[in-house]
């Protein structure tokens, strides 16, 4: 039998490392290794990140590939992420603690299938709600700040404020804010959005000199920005439509 070997094996591969993250991370959350769990879901996110970008470089993108990612960032970005916050904190709240983390579940479901059906083409500018990526690896960068593996608690904040935050992430996946998505890396791409460019070269930096540390705070500015961008333009529309009248 004869084997044919396509470009789209190459993102595909990439995508099969994001799920292959996820799967571990969720065994890893079961042993208790939060920190590893954590860094799992990191990395399903860059592999998520390069899947895209391989479909584009070797102008590979299709609809099974499209199908794939989905499936993969419901495990990496939806259970992966759901069950880390469960198992490292909301398990004490018996079955208030299990509907809340299946909240987030949902949410990044609903987030992926509402996602899939807008989805025209292969390329996007902007997504409508936290895309579930952005908000798995912001469950992931806030443990890895703030949660002591070796003393088993929060160290810097309180347990309790990690379950609201889980809580208001799964409420931004669902919500219609815009979120710009990243420029893709041509100079086309990076010269069409130079803000959101000199933030990614920024990130970058500030992560490499902070070895890590300043990721959740950058993700937090991130999604701060889209949240106040699409009050303040709802509140200038509000006033000229009054105004009109």
């Amino acid at each position: 039998m004869k084997i044919r070997i396509t470009k789209s094996l190459i993102p595909n591969l990439f995508t099969i490392m994001n799920m292959f993250c996820g799967f571990l991370s969720v065994i890893n959350s079961s042993e208790g290794n939060f920190y590893y769990a954590s860094i799992l879901i990191i990395l399903a996110g860059i592999f998520d990140a390069m899947d895209g970008l391989a479909a584009r470089i070797t102008k590979s993108a299709s609809e099974f590939g499209v199908e794939l990612d989905s499936l993969s960032d419901l495990i990496s970005f939806g259970i992966a992420p759901a069950f880390l916050i469960y198992k490292i904190k909301l398990y004490s709240f018996l079955e208030i603690g299990i509907l809340i983390s299946a909240f987030y579940l949902i949410t990044a479901a609903l987030r992926l299938a509402r996602f899939n059906i807008q989805l025209v083409g292969f390329e996007k500018t902007h997504f409508s709600g936290l895309p579930s990526p952005l908000g798995a690896m912001t469950v992931a960068s806030f443990v890895l700040t703030f949660y002591d593996n070796s003393i088993g608690h929060f160290v810097g904040m309180s347990g309790t404020y990690f379950v609201f935050i889980a809580i208001i992430i799964g409420f931004l996946m669902i919500s219609k804010i815009r979120y710009e998505a990243f420029p893709k890396l041509t100079k086309e791409g990076l010269r069409q959005n130079l803000l959101l460019t000199s933030f990614m070269i920024f990130s970058v930096i500030v992560s490499i000199i902070s070895e890590g540390k300043a990721i959740v705070f950058l993700l937090i500015i991130y999604i701060l920005f889209g949240f106040f961008r699409s009050i303040i333009k709802s509140t200038v529309n509000y006033f000229k439509e009054s105004f009109s009248k």
